[in-house]
């Protein structure tokens, strides 16, 4: 399992090309090779960059699903909707497709954020929004979503 680390801000090129962080690259080298997959997040509207180890992870759970269940059906119809394998080129670059930057609204500055295994590809003007907004809730949604796991649970 990958653990990334780290916020970086990076621009697109009028291609589509995004220059990924060395940071990243470091981060990642062990699975450049395999390649990625990127798709429009569930919850927001940003993208999501997953290794291809991860992504194979999640497919994984989601191929568990009873495709004769119409919610499951509908879910992986829209989970997977706009999804793309993508690679890095030899300069570092990865290329956004264009409904993907369509999508997360993606013009020239992005911020790319780690999200434990995948990284979050956000149009700059709209990740400042949302941290901002997100401030002034995020201690109860901090006591909310850990508050109650004990120590043992953690480790």
């Amino acid at each position: 399992m990958v653990n990334l680390i780290g916020t970086y801000e990076c621009k697109v090129d009028a291609k589509g090309r995004m220059m990924m962080s060395s940071a990243f690259k470091k981060q990642l080298s062990s699975v450049l090779q395999d390649g990625f997959v990127i798709k429009r997040s569930v919850f927001q509207s940003c993208l999501e960059l997953y290794p291809m180890q991860e992504w194979n992870l999640v497919m994984a759970k989601i191929n568990k699903l009873n495709r004769f269940v119409k919610k499951n059906n509908d879910f992986i119809r829209r989970f997977t909707a706009g999804v793309k394998v993508v690679e890095m080129d030899v300069s570092g670059r990865i290329l956004i497709p264009k409904d993907l930057c369509q999508f997360a609204e993606i013009e020239k500055e992005v911020v790319l954020s780690s999200a434990v295994n995948i990284i979050e590809i956000w149009d700059k003007d709209k990740y400042e929004k949302v941290i901002d907004d997100a401030v002034v809730d995020f201690a109860d949604l901090a006591e909310e979503v850990m508050g109650n796991i004990g120590e043992d649970e953690l480790s």
